[in-house]
């Protein structure tokens, strides 16, 4: 073998060497900026978290103040023909942020934001309210009729309508619906004021 085969080899091992290293140069320096960009998505992303107004978020009712504005519980019975509403069943726990049912619990409110009213409660857990018409998910309604009523009572007072009510800790919600008595409104309202409310 001779001084110039062996010099040949020698530029093509370096001259190898030499690509080798730069296209390894190359695919770091490619890897190097693709995780500076998503660390810089992902910093924007949580810096954006962070600072985002709770209130604004999808679903997020009208004039809500920010999410942990406010924690507040309330006892709410829902009587039909006498028979208690159970919002104790999946379909009615945590279907919103603001205010929900949870726990497997289905008498005690739970507010997290200032500015919720009952309205958006009811709306969260897709059941039709007015002050006439008590409308269940399968369609199913209540309405005030010549036999059979819809009634509120707002902290042992009937009121017309709850909708606009925000509720305050430890108020007290009774719906009734149906023919009763006064003598059995006035039973429900006393098993009401003796409700347990979970916090």
């Amino acid at each position: 073998m001779g001084r110039k085969e062996r010099r040949a080899r020698e530029q093509k091992r370096e001259n190898y060497a030499t690509k080798h290293s730069a296209q390894q140069r190359k695919q770091t320096l490619i890897a190097v900026g693709v995780l500076a960009v998503i660390a810089v998505i992902v910093g924007y992303a949580g810096w954006m978290f962070v600072n985002m107004d709770q209130s604004t978020a999808p679903g997020g009712p009208e004039n809500a103040g920010a999410l942990g504005s406010d924690h507040t519980h309330a006892a709410l019975a829902v009587r039909v023909f006498g028979d208690y509403f159970d919002f104790s069943a999946p379909a009615y726990q945590i279907k919103s942020p603001w205010i929900h049912f949870e726990g497997r619990d289905g008498s005690t409110i739970h507010k997290h934001a200032t500015g919720v009213t009952l309205d958006y409660l009811f709306e969260s857990l897709s059941l039709g309210l007015d002050d006439k018409c008590f409308v269940f998910q399968d369609g199913r309604e209540f309405c005030t009729n010549e036999d059979y009523s819809l009634k509120f009572f707002y902290n042992g007072k009937q009121v017309q309508d709850i909708r606009d009510i925000e509720i305050m800790e430890d108020d007290r919600i009774l719906i009734s619906y149906g023919g009763e008595t006064p003598e059995e409104l006035e039973s429900q309202l006393i098993e009401l004021e003796n409700q347990i409310i979970v916090k």
